[in-house]
């Protein structure tokens, strides 16, 4: 089995750990191009960050920019036709259920069946306490949320969901998804989070753990499933480390992997010996025209080495 790739995309969320330079003045017409660079090389999905309000505090290292995934994903849905449509992550315990369901069916059913909802826990109290949202039991909301977005976006028009924190029946929505199932991968890397991927997700998405604890924690995950009787598909996923395809001619930092097609496929491949099914790729780029060429470049040269 080939190793699948896909990229969060720029400019719709501008954290300084990882944001270019030119991100800041880029707007629509960038994300489109970059989408569409991305549809034609293969790419497996194109992921996009959740924050309704980013507190002042934390402003200055995250800034405020983060575009709503799914008015984002349903905007480069019509502009793309193979590559799948991944929220990493949406913190969905911001908003009810129904309210999550309603927003990601209608995107899945907009777009022919490619969402991924990618899920996770938040991490900004202020975001939570504006919205009204329980930060300190958030694990827990997260946990019962899965259970009723199961129900929600599933095939039943009047979908039912019996918890401790929501009771639904007997309220009807369409559109339905596309999917029968549409795909939950869960986000984190922390204990609790590694049991809510294995016991409730379709796949797990790290948060950017680095290489070398990665082993334990999948074996973990796989571990939790088989002590729960859980079978059926399971996508591991990985952040790989930044990438530049090519000798760079500028400073592209010490931690991104760089060099011609081959060197940068073996590092990679070396994921999926790991046991990673999907890595989420991020190209150093000091334009968009930069950026489309990396990705046009790594689907031509590195993708046909990595199965």
């Amino acid at each position: 089995m080939s190793l699948a790739y896909g990229i969060q995309l720029p400019v719709q969320s501008q954290s300084t750990i990882y944001a270019e330079p030119w991100e800041a003045a880029a707007g629509p017409e960038d994300l489109l191009a970059v989408a569409r660079a991305a549809d034609r090389a293969g790419f497996a999905y194109l992921a996009c960050c959740d924050h309704v309000a980013v507190p002042r505090r934390l402003a200055s290292a995250m800034s405020t920019v983060w575009y709503d995934p799914v008015a984002t994903l349903a905007f480069l849905a019509a502009a793309t036709g193979r590559t799948r449509l991944l929220s990493h992550v949406a913190v969905v315990g911001l908003r009810h259920p129904l309210l999550t369901a309603k927003q990601y069916a209608t995107l899945d059913h907009l777009s022919g069946g490619r969402l991924v909802l990618g899920v996770g826990a938040g991490h900004v109290r202020e975001e939570f306490e504006a919205l009204g949202a329980d930060f300190e039991r958030r694990g827990a909301v997260l946990d019962e949320t899965i259970d009723a977005l199961r129900a929600a976006l599933g095939p039943e028009e009047f979908p039912e969901h019996h918890g401790k924190l929501y009771d639904f029946e007997g309220l009807g929505q369409r559109p339905r998804p596309v999917q029968d199932r549409v795909p939950v991968w869960v986000g984190g890397s922390s204990p609790a989070a590694l049991r809510r991927a294995a016991l409730k997700g379709d796949g797990w998405l790290p948060q950017g753990d680095p290489r070398g604890v990665l082993p334990d924690r999948i074996a973990r995950i796989r571990r939790l499933r088989e002590e729960a009787g859980i079978e059926g598909p399971f996508t591991v996923g990985a952040i790989a480390e930044p990438l530049y395809v090519g000798t760079p001619g500028w400073d592209v930092g010490r931690r991104t992997v760089s060099g011609p097609a081959g060197a940068v496929a073996e590092s990679l491949r070396a994921y999926r010996a790991m046991g990673v099914d999907q890595v989420q790729v991020r190209f150093r780029s000091r334009s968009r025209t930069e950026l489309a060429a990396q990705i046009e470049q790594f689907g031509e040269e590195v993708a046909p080495l990595l199965p």
